[in-house]
């Protein structure tokens, strides 16, 4: 089984040069690495030195695209066109691989006929706070799972559940369901999840394939990043509407109270919630943003080229 590594990539930092090394050692390598590398100008190129790091790896190929050409999915669309692998993996350029298995724990379930993508674990770095260790091991857990359209009543939105952080998809189902939503904001992979599930295939998530991922984000950063998730949740009501997020939230807070009581730090609950009371007033604001002017649309934005590209 042919696989292709795709990895979109902004301001490259060490991150992305760990990844690559991560790669290098992988018990299966991948066929190819394709990069997507947004340009900051038209001067700016992706450095000889990472070029030479993807290049000992293995095929290496490198598209550029200016920054008003960057979208959440069709970007990826686009990388998915370059692919001639039976499966290919999606990656962000701060996903560092955990040990030498990763391709070979995440890509293993793929020969099932039934399942047409697979995600990996994400794992906080060692230094993280113990917020975003809680936040990463409640959105990640330890156990592998299978998930299908029999499971909606249970699991709610999170039947829907995968990231692009690192993910796995069969080529011939991607083909067969069209791909990517070419214009979004976010959440290309849940949406596509959503195609598949209810197209009959299943998703699975895989704890033993790992990723060191985390983000420190402040409750500024937070609001935004709500905002733009719940936006895209609005422009996608095929898949959003009537599951509600709410009820996972609130079990993501009360299972907040519990782990910081278990580590003997109750008083880390604070700062917690007032970080969920930013992320919960963007993801407010981000589902009702069709009613709020264009200027302040773009303000509470991650992605503020986006509105101006849908107006």
């Amino acid at each position: 089984m042919r696989t292709d590594i795709i990895i979109p990539v902004y301001k490259p930092d060490e991150k992305l040069v760990r990844l690559l090394e991560g790669l290098k050692g992988q018990t299966i390598r991948p066929d190819k690495i394709i990069i997507m590398y947004t340009r900051l100008s038209e001067r700016d190129h992706i450095s000889p030195h990472l070029i030479e790091l993807a290049m000992d790896v293995c095929e290496l190929k490198v598209y550029e695209l200016a920054v008003d050409e960057y979208d959440h999915g069709g970007t990826r669309a686009e990388a998915v066109r370059h692919s001639d692998a039976d499966t290919f993996i999606m990656m962000t350029q701060d996903a560092i691989p955990a040990d030498d298995k990763l391709i070979e724990n995440l890509t293993r379930h793929l020969l099932n006929p039934e399942i047409g993508a697979a995600y990996a674990r994400q794992k906080a770095d060692a230094d993280s706070s113990p917020g975003e260790c809680f936040t990463r091991g409640f959105n990640y857990p330890d156990v592998t799972e299978i998930k299908g359209k029999e499971d909606i009543d249970r699991l709610g939105i999170k039947t829907f559940f995968c990231s692009n952080v690192c993910a796995a998809y069969r080529r011939d189902v991607y083909d067969k369901l069209g791909g990517f939503t070419r214009r979004t904001i976010f959440n290309e992979d849940m949406i596509y999840a959503h195609n598949l599930i209810m197209n009959g295939y299943r998703i699975a998530y895989m704890a033993d394939a790992c990723v060191i991922h985390t983000h420190e984000y402040k409750p500024m950063q937070q609001l935004h990043r709500n905002f733009d998730l719940a936006v895209s949740q609005a422009e996608h009501p095929e898949v959003f509407e009537g599951i509600s997020s709410e009820s996972e939230g609130a079990k993501y807070i009360r299972s907040a109270f519990s782990y910081f009581k278990d580590i003997h730090k109750p008083y880390l609950i604070i700062p917690f919630v007032w970080g969920c009371c930013f992320k919960y007033l963007g993801y407010l604001l981000g589902k009702r943003y069709k009613k709020l002017p264009l200027w302040m649309v773009r303000a509470l934005s991650m992605n503020k080229r986006y509105f101006l590209q849908n107006c």
